[in-house]
């Protein structure tokens, strides 16, 4: 079975003509791959999957959260927690608020990266740190701050070069204890964040198709990442001048690590390193 462009189109269109739902400007490569996999896991057919969708709305939130990329882990890609630690967020150490937006944040491991590092720079009581996807079960997730130990251990290593180690000066070591921030439970296989980080960020289900900014506040830094590699070129720039619009002057944009902003939007950035400063 495979999924073919008319398969495409007809699921498409009956998830936007019975639900608040618009894949329409997704990538259809990536978004084929994942409708193969619900078809798989439903052991149905295209057909019976569109007809399923026109009459059971609790089906259509499970497809959504189906093939919707969930993918994270803590300070994953450390050279672009490295930039954030040592020339990005620096670079606001002088406002007396700091308003972060993790947009597609999935199971919240960047935003506790974030109010990690923050804390680690004294800027964790300036910060207002919000955090937004379209999925309901990965909030959830995020909100819990609890995740699996084994299969996530590599975290261990991520904090390890981007809060104890300094890549600009090999001798300089920072003893941070792994216990500052969240308590390790071998014989249960499990990660939890602390309290007081699980306590700070403001969680919000949003669709960054449909919805506008719903959090009514500006930002001086949003990161976005690994999230508009879905998204055609059209979705793409509509994101990327959302972002522009509701970032303060020489506010700052961070992508994913192989993303980058083409077309006339890119006139709109300053691209330094890893960081989209607003022009």
């Amino acid at each position: 079975m495979t999924v073919t462009d008319q398969d495409f189109q007809l699921f498409v269109f009956a998830l936007k003509g019975t639900s608040r739902y618009d894949f329409s400007q997704y990538s259809e490569k990536s978004l084929k791959r994942r409708l193969f996999k619900v078809l798989m896991d439903n052991k149905i057919n295209m057909s019976a999957l569109i007809s399923r969708i026109k009459s059971d709305n609790t089906f259509v939130e499970e497809v959504v959260k189906e093939i919707t990329v969930n993918t994270t882990e803590l300070f994953r890609d450390p050279q672009v927690w490295q930039a954030l630690r040592f020339s990005i967020l620096p670079h606001f150490k002088n406002n007396s608020i700091i308003n972060i937006w993790h947009s597609g944040c999935s199971t919240g491991q960047e935003v506790y990266s974030m109010l990690i590092l923050l804390h680690e720079l004294d800027l964790f009581d300036r910060a207002k740190v919000y955090a937004t996807d379209i999925n309901t079960d990965v909030i959830e997730t995020a909100k819990s701050g609890e995740y699996k130990y084994r299969f996530n251990i590599s975290y261990l290593d991520n904090f390890d070069k981007v809060i104890k180690e300094n890549p600009y000066n090999y001798e300089e070591y920072n003893d941070v204890p792994y216990s500052k921030y969240f308590d390790i439970d071998k014989v249960n296989d499990v990660i939890k964040m602390k309290n007081f980080l699980r306590e700070k960020p403001v969680f919000k289900k949003h669709d960054l198709v449909l919805e506008n900014n719903t959090l009514y506040v500006k930002f001086d830094l949003i990161l976005c990442r690994n999230v508009i590699i879905y998204f055609n070129y059209n979705l793409q720039n509509r994101v990327f001048e959302l972002y522009h619009q509701n970032l303060y002057d020489k506010g700052c944009m961070v992508l994913g690590l192989h993303e980058t902003i083409l077309g006339m939007h890119a006139a709109k950035f300053l691209k330094k390193g890893h960081a989209y400063y607003k022009n």
